[in-house]
């Protein structure tokens, strides 16, 4: 199925879903009635991809308009990418913005991590950060933790995401690549009708 075709079908189940306020990481214009949900595997290089368009184009751009949404989408074939969440989540929690950092680090940095070097790697970045290495370490079997990266992973299932990133812009979709003069046209679109 093209890409096209999988966002024509997605788009009849793409319904808002209620926000669920300090679950989910934000950027930009908390208070923008322009939400982007943006769908994420920490392990994905289309995922990387989109994290760049963001920092470099997107933010710089809408930040002051635009509510970015973060959700956590770990797709099974990553090795890591489920603990990658997890210790994200935590790391925002132990030290506002580190969660953020270690989401953009991981996604710089998917050539270098592995299963067997993701522990030692997210210890150094947490005492890089002021967090206590072992307290992140200890994170990845924090229930509560796993079943928040859980929530969002159903929650994007009902939606009907598949891959990553997927992004609504206002629930609509752009899924895995996508440029971003399409993503532009979409926020400049629902800002003017926010107007």
């Amino acid at each position: 199925m093209s890409r096209w075709a999988a966002a024509a079908a997605f788009v009849s189940i793409a319904a808002p879903l209620a926000c669920h306020g300090a679950e989910h990481l934000i950027e930009g214009a908390t208070q923008s009635p322009v939400r982007v949900i943006i769908y994420e595997d920490l392990q994905c290089p289309d995922c990387a991809a989109f994290r760049a368009m963001l920092d470099e184009q997107l933010l710089p751009r809408y930040g002051a308009t635009v509510r970015f949404e973060h959700r956590d989408f770990p797709l099974a074939k990553h090795a890591w990418a489920r603990k990658a969440a997890i210790a994200a989540r935590f790391l925002e929690e132990a030290q506002p913005g580190a969660g953020l950092a270690f989401r953009k680090f991981a996604m710089a940095n998917l050539s270098q991590i592995t299963s067997t070097n993701f522990e030692p790697i997210l210890a150094q970045f947490a005492e890089s950060h002021g967090v206590d290495p072992s307290k992140a370490k200890a994170a990845l079997s924090d229930q509560r933790l796993a079943d928040l990266v859980e929530k969002d992973y159903q929650e994007g299932v009902a939606r009907g995401v598949a891959r990553t990133p997927t992004v609504l812009v206002n629930a609509r979709p752009f899924i895995e690549s996508f440029s971003v003069e399409e993503i532009s046209k979409a926020l400049d679109e629902e800002l003017a009708a926010a107007r």
